[in-house]
């Protein structure tokens, strides 16, 4: 078809009558690079009112590896120290992941009387003596003598060994390091794994390998006459000292059960208030609007704070986190419930009405089946979702697994049974999503259906 040009009469009057297809505003024409503009300029506003490259640069990046190491792996801590008479004492940490008497393959004492520590492989070792510590690197040895109270660091010191404050740190990497001062000699010797994770040293079946336990507690002598082996390993593992195995799984339940609990409280409350809150089908708008503003209220303030409040009011426990979550979720499952109800077709409502129901059969009959889905749907994910928030309201004093997560954090120690406790709730939570998931699939039907 062959084009047809317009002729200046024509042009005139198209821009007269429609004169947005010829000129458009500044927002549509450059509306995207604006919006690109602002964002950048905000973020640079916050890189610099936060201060962020300072905050970067002071960060102490070198504890990220050692907190990460901390999260699979133990450290054994012997510390030698020099006596007056020249002798070597030994001491381990007290509560030693070593057991009585620990005697390790990589702690021995050589024939001269010195006290030798691998990192490893013989390449990688230590030698201990009062007079002065050889630090082996790679199989190069430095020599790390004393003078005036100090350790000396060595004039060809690799980059491995640092000074500080007359201390000599020599890091052997993953395998752990020496701090060498002229009094003793802390060592921190690092293995990878959860020590002592199925029984702790004063049990009858650490340090048994797994044939060894199977073959104790299917066929072996009777340890204790009380019970049988079976039930005594169950109850060690339980009462395990270093991963308080009962305590964790105890403290999980509790944030299980107040999620379940304060979800279905919340649910319980907000379903028929959200009818109250629904104009069409309350038509009063003082109701209305106190409904709402309720609502406003209890989900306007943080799950934690009110978590802070009912600790204080019921000192701390499950109870405050039921709690925080039933006042929380009362107000979001109100606002969602209401907001589903304003949204049904009017004419279910009519149909049920003709047929002379009562005003509670038309909710019940004409409203109920409409919001079902939203209503189950929701209040599913949001129980999904409060399992991860009970943990949260938790370390406040709310009781539950999050409590138990924060003492951990505070030793800045144990950070084997924070990473524990971090895996326990992962598998809470895929749990949780599967089953809300396959719940919600059997009530509602698959999504996209």
């Amino acid at each position: 078809m062959p084009a047809i040009a317009l002729t200046a009469a024509d042009r005139a009057r198209l821009r007269k009558t429609h004169p947005e297809l010829f000129t458009s505003s500044i927002v549509k024409r450059w509306g995207g690079l604006m919006l690109l503009a602002g964002a950048l300029a905000y973020l640079i506003y916050c890189w610099s009112f936060f201060d962020v490259g300072q905050k970067l640069a002071e960060g102490k990046w070198e504890r990220a590896s050692v907190y990460m190491a901390d999260w699979i792996s133990w450290e054994a801590q012997p510390r030698y120290r020099f006596q007056p008479d020249g002798a070597l004492e030994i001491e381990h940490q007290r509560f030693s992941p070593l057991g009585e008497n620990p005697d390790p393959d990589w702690m021995t004492t050589l024939p001269d009387g010195r006290e030798e520590v691998t990192f490893g492989d013989h390449s990688n070792r230590i030698e201990i003596a009062t007079n002065g510590v050889v630090a082996v690197l790679g199989g190069v040895p430095y020599d790390i003598a004393f003078a005036n109270e100090a350790a000396i660091l060595p004039d060809n010191a690799p980059a491995a060994m640092s000074e500080k404050n007359g201390r000599v740190t020599v890091e052997y990497g993953f395998a752990g390091s020496a701090e060498i001062r002229a009094t003793q000699v802390l060592v921190r010797r690092r293995f990878l794994g959860w020590e002592n994770f199925w029984f702790d040293t004063t049990s009858p079946f650490w340090g048994m390998s797994v044939s060894e336990l199977w073959t104790s507690v299917t066929a072996g002598p009777q340890i204790s006459p009380d019970q049988s082996n079976l039930s005594l390993a169950w109850n060690e593992f339980l009462t395990n000292s270093e991963w308080q195995h009962g305590d964790v799984l105890n403290k999980l339940l509790q944030t299980i059960v107040m999620a379940f609990v304060g979800t279905l409280f919340a649910a319980t409350l907000a379903f028929p208030l959200a009818f109250i809150a629904a104009r069409n089908v309350t038509n009063s708008k003082p109701l209305n609007w106190a409904a709402k503003r309720f609502f406003d209220f209890t989900r306007s303030v943080d799950m934690l704070i009110w978590a802070l409040v009912f600790t204080r009011g019921f000192g701390p426990g499950p109870l405050a986190g039921i709690a925080a979550i039933f006042v929380t979720d009362t107000g979001t499952f109100g606002k969602l419930y209401s907001e589903a109800i304003e949204n049904i077709d009017d004419k279910q409502r009519e149909g049920v009405r003709s047929v002379g129901a009562s005003t509670a059969d038309v909710n019940r009959f004409g409203v109920v089946p409409q919001i079902a889905p939203v209503v189950i749907s929701q209040t599913l994910y949001f129980w999904e979702a409060n399992i991860r928030g009970a943990t949260i309201i938790g370390a406040v004093g709310a009781g539950g697994i999050g409590l138990k997560l924060l003492e951990a954090m505070r030793t800045n120690q144990d950070w084997e049974n924070v990473a524990y406790m971090v895996l326990l709730i992962l598998i809470v939570v895929f749990v949780f999503d599967s089953l809300s998931n396959a719940l919600r699939s059997r009530l509602i039907g698959p999504t996209g259906h």
